[in-house]
């Protein structure tokens, strides 16, 4: 339902839980006993007793999910973008060039010292163009 917007939240740097099939009550409860604000746009589950944190997201598009999680000020523009892994969600830390080889790209060996890697599921992450890209992106879809 909202898998792109829980994708742009990491991207961001925010610590974002997404499952594509996730019982009511288990969501809730993990919800509950993490301290999470579920973000929804199921108006079954915003009906739900006692459900306090949550936030209806009004709009399909992604663009306008983002621009309504700004305008409420749940989120701002983060200084931890691309910290992150947009697939797992854990936490990406610095490992050598050296320690990727076989995994990127040569070009990428090459240029780039520093990469980051997936705490969790191992996936690698360079500079690239990327985080400039996104942050254009975010521009655009922000003003």
């Amino acid at each position: 339902m909202l898998g792109r917007l829980a994708k742009w939240l990491r991207i961001l740097g925010y610590d974002t839980l997404y499952h594509t099939d996730i019982d009511d009550s288990l969501l809730l409860r993990i919800a509950r006993e993490d301290g999470r604000v579920i973000l929804t746009r199921d108006t079954r589950l915003i009906k739900v007793k006692g459900l306090k944190d949550f936030i209806f997201i009004s709009d399909d598009n992604p663009t306008n999910q983002l621009k309504q999680l700004f305008n409420t000020g749940i989120i701002n523009e983060s200084p931890m973008l691309l910290s992150r892994c947009v697939h797992c969600n854990s936490i990406l830390y610095s490992v050598s060039s050296n320690e990727a080889e076989g995994v990127m790209p040569d070009f990428a060996l090459w240029r780039e010292k520093v990469v980051r890697q997936c705490s969790t599921c191992g996936r690698i992450y360079w500079k690239g163009s990327h985080p400039e890209k996104i942050k254009e992106r975010l521009k655009e879809m922000l003003s």
